[in-house]
């Protein structure tokens, strides 16, 4: 089966929803439209972005008047946040009451930041809450505003995703033109690059220096864009803001899991039956649960990509014995991140997937560090010799040892996600590597399944 990716994403995720629909569900996932969802609730995808009128007839106004929000309702807000114990979304996992309350005691003029690039190529969960719930999403930045008293939101996306960037300007001109009591909101364009969604990046590029990601001395939410408390937070978590005021701190705990409060998009891609379809996972479910009833497999995958590009690998079968939820998979070493969910096809060489995503990681570099610059492409290199048989076991072990030697070496986190890819592979598939150094490849493919880059044309062959 062999199906080209559209421009229009959700034209897509029509099909795939009407292709799911007649499959059983348990009530922790839930697709958009459907009564159980949380973020992903309203109207179904195919009626586009939710108008305002329909929004606010569905959840009603937020509390009070943000532009204007009192002493009293700025120590509210912090406290319901403080209260429920939300995560950030964005793959740091990092308590957004604290960026908050860091902001708040900075004093000055905060900025809010809607982060909405969504650098990794397979996610699509950011972007489906850009274009069908836009208000959600700004919701939540208006109260994030209030509880910091930011007197401007800035809404960072790239202008080449056109239905993500035309969808949160015509919601930004109807909430301008209804005069709804919130700060300031501008749409800024997003730096184009992978690391550009990386918090000091998105500083960097509001402040015209390009989208370059930096290790800063004190974070941004005490002193960000140019010199002010800069709450950053990706759309996911801002969605979830515009929830959590409305509906309070027990009601968001009711979903999730006492280590992460709250419900979680996921993306499946890889070799699901319908890669790119974004779900709300509203409690831990089974990993094989969760690939039978909406990735539509008949059995466990040979392995998983958790948590994006950066993210790790994990045999098939621990997998699908594991519940899926974002506290348990930190607790166990294995971040969620942005919430990629990736089946391994099983005629697919997990060495050549692998190689595929560590030398587009590496093309991806910010070009500020020997580690991004030279350390990367060099692990790439020696990756393709071992896929190839091009050397011997020692050649696996020089690869360890390369890979090692970067770690925590970066002006920024990205060589070391790239090297907890590379690891996880040497590790979950160390006897194909054996097999191929010794003249006994596997013969899998490097391109089967849905793993998108975009540099190359995104095509399904699951």
């Amino acid at each position: 089966m062999s199906a080209t990716v559209t421009s229009d994403e959700h034209q897509v995720q029509r099909g795939w929803s009407e292709l799911i629909s007649a499959r059983p569900r348990s009530a922790p996932v839930a697709l958009v439209g459907e009564p159980s969802a949380r973020l992903l609730s309203g109207p179904p995808a195919e009626t586009g972005s939710e108008p305002l009128s329909e929004h606010l007839a569905r959840l009603g106004p937020l509390p009070f008047a943000t532009a204007s929000s009192s002493t009293l309702e700025r120590s509210w807000a912090l406290d319901l946040v403080r209260q429920s114990g939300l995560l950030g979304r964005g793959g740091g996992e990092f308590p957004v009451a604290r960026k908050l309350e860091t902001a708040a005691r900075a004093g000055g003029s905060p900025v809010v930041v809607v982060n909405g690039s969504e650098g990794e190529p397979a996610s699509r969960k950011d972007r489906t809450l850009l274009e069908l719930r836009p208000h959600l999403v700004l919701d939540g930045a208006s109260f994030a505003a209030a509880a910091v008293g930011a007197t401007e939101i800035v809404v960072y996306v790239e202008p080449q995703r056109l239905r993500s960037w035309h969808a949160v300007r015509h919601a930004i001109e109807v909430r301008q033109r209804a005069r709804l009591p919130e700060p300031p909101i501008r749409l800024a364009a997003g730096a184009g690059r992978y690391v550009s969604g990386e918090t000091s990046a998105v500083v960097s590029a509001l402040e015209m220096r390009g989208g370059l990601p930096s290790r800063r001395p004190q974070p941004v939410a005490a002193s960000g864009v140019g010199g002010r408390p800069t709450v950053v937070n990706n759309v996911e978590t801002l969605a979830h803001l515009g929830l959590l005021s409305r509906f309070g701190a027990e009601w968001f705990r009711q979903a999730g899991s006492p280590g992460s409060p709250g419900s979680t998009l996921l993306t499946l891609a890889g070799g699901v039956g319908v890669p790119g379809l974004v779900v709300e996972l509203l409690a831990p479910v089974g990993g094989g649960h969760l690939l039978a009833e909406v990735g539509g497999l008949e059995q466990a995958p040979p392995a998983v990509l958790v948590g994006g590009y950066a993210g790790k690998w994990i045999p098939g079968p621990p997998f699908c014995a594991s519940q899926v939820d974002r506290g348990l998979f930190s607790a166990s070493g294995v971040g969620l991140g942005c919430g990629v969910i990736a089946t391994l096809p099983p005629r697919a060489c997990g060495l050549a997937t692998t190689l595929r995503l560590l030398a587009w990681l590496a093309d991806e570099s910010a070009g500020q560090c020997g580690p991004c610059m030279y350390g990367l492409p060099a692990l790439a290199v020696e990756l393709e010799a071992v896929v190839n048989g091009d050397v011997s076991r020692r050649g696996i072990l020089r690869l360890h040892r390369r890979a090692i030697s970067i770690v925590g070496q970066g002006a920024c986190g990205h060589p070391d996600g790239a090297v907890a890819l590379l690891e996880s592979a040497l590790d979950v598939f160390s006897t194909d590597a054996m097999n191929h150094v010794r003249g006994r490849p596997c013969r899998g493919s490097g391109e089967l399944g849905w793993f998108p880059v975009p540099a190359e044309p995104l095509v399904l062959t699951p």
